[in-house]
């Protein structure tokens, strides 16, 4: 029996299982498990010592899944040097003994269509291209649904009256998106769960401290890569702002970056890769906003991000924003990237206050 897996990213594995369980229903869908200090032990102790963190993150889940039974991977690789990794992936799970197929469906930071539907069939030969579009456009919507409301909490997670009340929402809403059949029933649930979201009680107070992220996108979107760098911010009443999200991946980034490219020219002419270029633009933007303080994360040896540190740091120097770098992989010390946080934390209230 086919059994399918893919890596874990935050709470994408809902519209994944999703998308895969429609389109192959004989087949077995294996949940990624949870990205714990064994995932990535697993992915660290088999990976080349200089690749970056995702690369790592992403083997040390895979070789979960295939423990648990898993004989097909569908890996994504991103617009930098992670997206030619899915092939020395495949060599390392070959070398380990592993016998599985390992299909990446996106490399060198594009997608084709055609291709990915090639790809699929392999899977299974009576894969459905019109089964596949239908359930691939609910799959669409629940994604830009579910970043919507995220960033809807992000700026208010942190001044709710009722602890908790944003989290025990959100998880009650991924369980029924996950049971959704159809797109009507989709947007019945987005509008009923946001209505609620929107009817949590806050405080929020007018001077209160404002954070922007930005940074190196996988880093940025799996909570356990960053120690869940965004409730550490909520817990001290922040109010935060973040760009990337999957919808902005796949179908916001080609048409704004012409714009982020237009409004920060005098900083950069080319790509840098990735969302590097993006963060240069942001960081101005979050500059000449009002927001309080950058924070800018990454995993360690990205590239692309590394380049646009220094004209970062250039830019909130400038205008006269405090500016933090983390940069995030296996051997990093959850305490010191706290200690260094609270400080900065402690600095903006002073600032504020000031």
């Amino acid at each position: 029996m086919t059994k399918i897996a893919f890596p874990q990213m935050g709470d994408y594995y809902i519209p994944a299982t999703f998308l895969l369980s429609h389109i192959f229903p004989n087949d077995e869908i294996i949940k990624a498990p949870k990205i714990t200090s064994k995932t990535i032990e697993l992915g660290t102790e088999n990976s080349p010592e200089f690749v970056c963190t995702p690369f790592k993150y992403t083997l040390g889940t895979m070789i979960e899944c295939l423990d648990k039974g898993a004989n097909i991977l569908i890996q994504m690789g991103g617009g930098c040097r992670y997206g030619y990794y899915a092939e020395l992936q495949a060599e390392i799970l070959k070398d380990l003994g592993y016998n599985c197929q390992l299909i990446n469906l996106v490399t060198e930071g594009s997608a084709s269509l055609k291709r990915i539907n090639k790809l699929l069939k392999q899977i299974n030969p009576k894969y459905s291209k019109i089964k596949a579009m239908y359930y691939g456009f609910i799959t669409i919507k629940m994604v830009k649904y579910m970043d919507e409301i995220d960033d809807y909490i992000r700026k208010n997670i942190g001044f709710e009256i009722e602890k908790g009340s944003f989290e025990n929402l959100k998880e009650q809403m991924l369980i029924t998106f996950s049971h959704i059949n159809s797109y009507r029933n989709l947007y019945k649930a987005y509008k009923r769960y946001l209505k609620k979201f929107q009817k949590i009680k806050v405080h929020k107070p007018d001077n209160r401290l404002k954070i922007g992220i930005i940074g190196e996108l996988y880093t940025v979107m799996e909570p356990f890569s960053n120690y869940f760098l965004e409730k550490e911010l909520a817990k001290h009443h922040i109010e935060i702002k973040r760009f990337t999200n999957v919808h902005y991946l796949l179908f916001e980034k080609a048409h704004k970056y012409k714009k982020y490219q237009k409004y920060s020219k005098e900083y950069f002419t080319y790509s840098m890769g990735a969302d590097a270029s993006d963060n240069i633009a942001r960081c101005k933007y979050l500059c000449e906003n009002d927001y309080d303080g950058i924070i800018h994360i990454k995993s360690s040896f990205c590239t692309p991000e590394i380049g646009a540190m220094p004209i970062i740091n250039k830019i909130a120097n400038t205008y006269q924003k405090p500016l933090i770098f983390f940069s995030f992989d296996s051997a990093t010390s959850e305490t010191g990237i706290q200690t260094r946080l609270e400080a900065f934390y402690d600095m903006l209230e002073m600032r504020k206050n000031k």
